[in-house]
């Protein structure tokens, strides 16, 4: 009897490979929609962004003509100077001193032209080693916009996170009525920007028709004429005040479904150990914690950065973020070119912040 002849082996890998690129072209053909609408509505507006920054382009003027000006925007908008002020002098020839202090000669006429013709506007004045110096930029506003939108969004999100840790603990415990305070948590987040702005400014008002006037004059704290809003330096503060009150509860609400995927049996643990609450809480909530808190800094920081309503509508043009200074280069000054150049600012700075909260809170790996 003949022998049969066994079958040939069945080549798996090739069987592996087919059907891993069957599931490739699948997922493929699934998400072609999403990336096509993706670039629609996010690449494509984002790429005509970065092409105007480099052009003169006119916004609503059909008579002007588009013309590439290469990084000219780019320089207008960054460029800035260092410039030691001369001490002021007076008719004898010698510095000038009032009350003790040694005078210096106007910024505002020390920057007025570096030798190419440029113009430089006064961002502050500093003193460093016993002289005086004046930090001057191509546009002013837009380099104190950056620096007011930068410290209001480092300040606010820290006291968030400060007050949003502190509210989601207590809510996370046990007590009679915990459902309607965490609902009534949620009030100042869920009002819009533009309603809770106007009643910010009803309580800063800078007569005693305002709520923090009224309580400084009643407490015999101060006249009750506070100008809030009118106060450069009071402006800011107003600001962080308004964002910290209303954004807050977005930040309880994150860390405290974080505090609810943490086993209470690490807490039953740690107390038959003799841990105290505040043991507890840096051994054990904190740590386990982190990924939450770190996601949520993210969320809320890029937010901060994008602040755009609550200037618009306390300050208008006399105060601006960069959200804003873009807004009016659009709309008021009509720069789309400009503008546009503003935008890409912005958009870096925020992929910068991004970047770095990902990569040194390791948001990505967590």
């Amino acid at each position: 009897m003949a022998q049969a002849t066994p079958a040939a082996p069945v080549k798996r890998a090739d069987s592996v490979s087919e059907l891993g690129r069957s599931e490739a072209r699948t997922a493929f053909w699934l998400l072609a929609p999403t990336f096509t609408i993706l670039l629609l509505l996010a690449i494509y507006p984002l790429g005509q962004v970065f092409y105007l920054s480099f052009t003169n382009a006119r916004f609503a003027d059909p008579s002007a003509t588009t013309e590439f000006v290469g990084w000219q925007n780019y320089r207008d908008l960054l460029s800035f100077t260092i410039r030691e002020l001369p001490p002021e002098l007076g008719d004898d020839g010698q510095q000038v001193v009032e009350d003790g202090v040694p005078q210096f000669e106007s910024a505002v006429r020390v920057l007025r032209g570096d030798g190419e013709g440029r113009r430089f506007g006064v961002v502050r004045e500093f003193s460093f080693g016993g002289n005086r110096y004046a930090l001057g930029a191509a546009n002013a506003d837009f380099i104190r916009s950056v620096g007011d939108t930068l410290f209001v969004a480092i300040i606010a999100v820290a006291l968030e996170a400060l007050l949003g840790i502190a509210i989601a603990l207590v809510l996370a415990a046990k007590f009679f009525g915990r459902g309607a305070m965490r609902a009534a948590m949620l009030i100042p987040w869920a009002i819009i920007t533009v309603v809770s702005t106007r009643i910010w400014e009803w309580m800063l008002a800078s007569d005693r028709k305002g709520l923090f006037n009224t309580l400084l004059d009643r407490l015999n704290l101060g006249t009750g004429f506070v100008d809030w809003t009118g106060n450069p330096s009071t402006q800011i503060p107003a600001i962080i005040a308004m964002e910290v009150w209303k954004t807050t509860p977005f930040m309880a609400l994150l860390l405290l479904a974080g505090l609810s995927t943490i086993p209470s049996d690490l807490y039953e643990a740690a107390e038959i150990d003799g841990a105290s609450k505040v043991q507890q809480f840096f051994s054990m909530t904190l740590p386990l914690l982190l990924p939450t808190l770190a996601v949520a800094l993210v969320f809320r920081t890029l937010d901060s950065l994008r602040i755009f309503d609550a200037f618009q509508i306390m300050y208008g043009e006399t105060r601006q973020s960069m959200a804003s200074f873009a807004y009016f280069q659009l709309i008021s000054a009509r720069e789309m070119g400009f503008s546009s150049a503003t935008s890409v600012v912005i958009f870096i700075i925020l992929f910068v912040f991004a970047f770095l909260y990902i990569r040194l809170l390791k948001v990505d790996t967590e």
